[in-house]
This record gives structure tokens, C-alpha cells and sequence, in this order.
């Protein structure tokens, strides 16, 4: 556990610079405390929330909307049309435009995807991604490399990417994500570490990275968070999320 100072607050500076707080969740196709999962949501105010493993089939985008709505949040793009990644936004952002991108099929594996977007909050510009690598290194090290390619061709100065890993710090993928960006979790550490399990964690599977000109103000699993139980978080899914407070500079 690293410092449990109180993660700030959203807020807009004088400068136009913004300080927003991004959330990163694997919610396990919400087959779990779906109250549960939105209290945690809830409790960690976070302005964005880049999901994994959203609902992909019957109702799909129905269920994820109710979802926003009991977080105090709306919905942004992804689900089934990234394959599973979706964002979730607060009002106060101002979206400019979203794209759901499908990732290269290998034969007998499983389609992966990005959700992304760029919004605005006050006069900073935020380029988004939320992702969820594969299981097999090979392919999950091509995919950190299309991630990687998708945040540059986004025209915007900064960006926020995070996700299911499904690799470790030191691991190859990871690792080729950190020589880029920013791990949230290695540059500001705050609240818990591990991410998986949640009865149990002992991995940090999950990670939010920022561009090299956003400042990491803090960034870990927020444990002993307002409003977050340990009961919730064994309730919601099968990872503990990871939430990170930013400040991004205004756009030039």
C-alpha cells in the first residue's frame, strides 16, 4: 500500500489546465454485484472510466447505459463494437468525437479492440483510450504496439490509455507501453497495488498510462478510498480498479 493521502478532486484551473480523475475497470461483462460495481464507480468520482469486458451480446448497450446511469455518469463509446472496451464520462466533459477500432483477428483467438475518444475539460484536450490486451504474449505485444500507434495518430498533445494488461511490470508488453508513457501506478503511487484478484491480489495486471506532458498527481487501486468497501470490491468483478488523478495541461 503507498500513500493514502486523499486523491484531489476534479477541477478546472485558472490556467485552463484540467485535474481529472480516470478510472480504469475490468467488469467482468457485468455478471457480477452490478450494485456493488456502480458504488465503486460512484465513490471514485471519476470524470472518465475506461472499461474492459463490457457487455458484448443480448442488450448489450442497455445494460451498459444502466450502468452509467447508477454511476452518475453516460456512456461514450465502445461495448460490443470494440469488442468488449468501453469509456464512461461525467457531464463536465465536452466530446469532440469517439471511434471504436477493431484490432487484427488471429485465427482461434479472441477480437480485441479500442475504445477512444478526444473530449475537453476547460481548455485541456485529452486524447482516450481504454484496452484489453490478449492473452497470448505474441499477439499482446503486437496490440501494445497498435496502441501505442492509435494514441500518436490522435492528433491531440496528451493522452490517457489504460486497461487489463494482462502482463506484468516486467513484462515484455508492459514494459514496452512504459518506455512510451507514463505507468500511473510507477510515477505517482497511491492506494493499492495489485490489481488481481480481488480476494487475493498479487498481480498488477491493470495500469493507467499517461502521455509524457500529463502530470500524474496519483494512481492505484483505491483501497480505503471514500466510499469504497473491501466488500464491494470482492462484490463487483474479478479485478480491482485503478484510479489515477491527472492534470493536463491547457491546449496550446
Amino acid at each position: 500500500m503507498a500513500t493514502t493521502t486523499v486523491l484531489p478532486a476534479s477541477r478546472t484551473e485558472a490556467d485552463g489546465s484540467a485535474v481529472v480523475r480516470v478510472l480504469s475497470y475490468n467488469i467482468r461483462s457485468m455478471h457480477d454485484d452490478t450494485a456493488a460495481l456502480a458504488r465503486v464507480i460512484a465513490a471514485c468520482a471519476p470524470d472518465l472510466v475506461l472499461i474492459q469486458e463490457a457487455p458484448r451480446f443480448f442488450r448489450w448497450r442497455k445494460q451498459l447505459a444502466r450502468l452509467a446511469a447508477a454511476s452518475g455518469l453516460v456512456v461514450l463509446s465502445g461495448g460490443a463494437t470494440a469488442a468488449g472496451p468501453a469509456l464512461l464520462c461525467s457531464l463536465r466533459a465536452t466530446v469532440e468525437r469517439t471511434e471504436d477500432v477493431l484490432l487484427p483477428l488471429t485465427p482461434g483467438l479472441h477480437r480485441r479492440g479500442f475504445a477512444t475518444a478526444v473530449v475537453r475539460f476547460g481548455g485541456a484536450r485529452l486524447g482516450v483510450l481504454s484496452c484489453h490486451l490478449s492473452l497470448q504474449k505474441d499477439e499482446r505485444y503486437e496490440q501494445a504496439g497498435l496502441l501505442l500507434d492509435r494514441l500518436a495518430g490522435m492528433g491531440v498533445d496528451h493522452t490517457v490509455a489504460g486497461g487489463d494488461i494482462n502482463d506484468t511490470p516486467d513484462g515484455r508488453s508492459f514494459k514496452r507501453l512504459a518506455a512510451e508513457l507514463q505507468d500511473g501506478w510507477a510515477t505517482a503511487p497511491w492506494g493499492g497495488e495489485y490489481t488481481s484478484t480481488p480476494t487475493d491480489p498479487k498481480k498488477r495486471i491493470d495500469a493507467v498510462f499517461a502521455g509524457r506532458g500529463v502530470e500524474v498527481l496519483g494512481c492505484g487501486v483505491p483501497q480505503g478510498h471514500s466510499g469504497v468497501t473491501e466488500a464491494d470490491l470482492r462484490a463487483a468483478t474479478d479485478h480491482l480498479p485503478v484510479l489515477a488523478a491527472l492534470r493536463v495541461p491547457a491546449s496550446s
